[in-house]
């Protein structure tokens, strides 16, 4: 590993440590005030945002370490069921804009249960109940990062309603994540995979962006042995398919 990417890599997992103490912190003022007094409406109001910045920084880290393992080489294949996978994913996402979903997908024990949750931020979630309770091995780091940079795209892009689709075949498994937005304009369709942007569509270019990107996506997906397909035009939402070996 080069010395710029190892003081890189030092600087942002230090980060960790002071964003655990403010996370600790805040949570502890919300949930507790028999023990730190109660708060107004504005008070917690304010407290709750700071909590969901700082946890939008926290998985800003995560990615950006996990980001710089995967340029390493560091692939970590484990076991594990793909339910947890979903419900893990779906809690990180929903964690930082809507809390309450965010407990319900936290507590959901089924698959019927967990789609009557998201009924009402319309996401559609295909998969077969044999899938939702089997097992696949691969690095669940990575691919919950896939899925959830994947999944927060499209919740910030859509008109009405995001679809996601987990499905297995010829020993892949393949993640869908589709919108019915705006669409990206056929020119954009490479660009968007070179470099950290987001596309503004009332504007119709590209504007400087958050998280992980997609063009970090690819990398993670490409390190995995897989591939990253883009469907999308103008007018017609986007979809983004995730193919990976298992």
């Amino acid at each position: 590993m080069h010395k710029q990417r190892i003081k890189f890599d030092f600087l942002v997992h230090d980060l960790k440590v002071p964003l655990a103490v403010i996370e600790a912190g805040v949570t502890a003022l919300i949930q507790k005030p028999e023990k730190y007094g109660p708060l107004t409406d504005r008070q917690l109001k304010v407290l709750r945002r700071i909590l969901r910045n700082t946890m939008i920084t926290r998985s800003l880290v995560n990615d950006a370490l996990e980001l710089g393992r995967s340029s390493e080489g560091i692939i970590n294949r484990t076991t594990f069921r793909l339910s947890e996978f979903v419900k893990r994913t779906l809690v990180e996402v929903f964690d930082l804009t809507d809390h309450e979903v965010a407990e319900k997908v936290r507590g959901c024990a089924s698959l019927v249960e967990l789609r009557s949750a998201l009924s009402p931020k319309k996401v559609l979630l295909h998969m077969d109940e044999g899938l939702w309770g089997g097992q696949v091995c691969m690095d669940e780091n990575k691919l919950r990062q896939i899925a959830r940079n994947l999944l927060s795209n499209a919740l910030k892009y859509r008109k009405q309603q995001v679809d996601v689709r987990i499905a297995r075949e010829d020993g892949s498994l393949t993640l869908t994540v589709k919108d019915d937005g705006e669409g990206i304009p056929a020119d954009f369709h490479k660009k968007i995979f070179e470099c950290y942007f987001q596309m503004d569509m009332h504007e119709n270019h590209c504007v400087r962006g958050h998280g992980l990107g997609l063009a970090g996506v690819m990398v993670l997906v490409e390190d995995m042995g897989g591939e990253l397909i883009l469907e999308s035009d103008v007018g017609r939402g986007a979809t983004f398919s995730v193919i990976l070996p298992e």
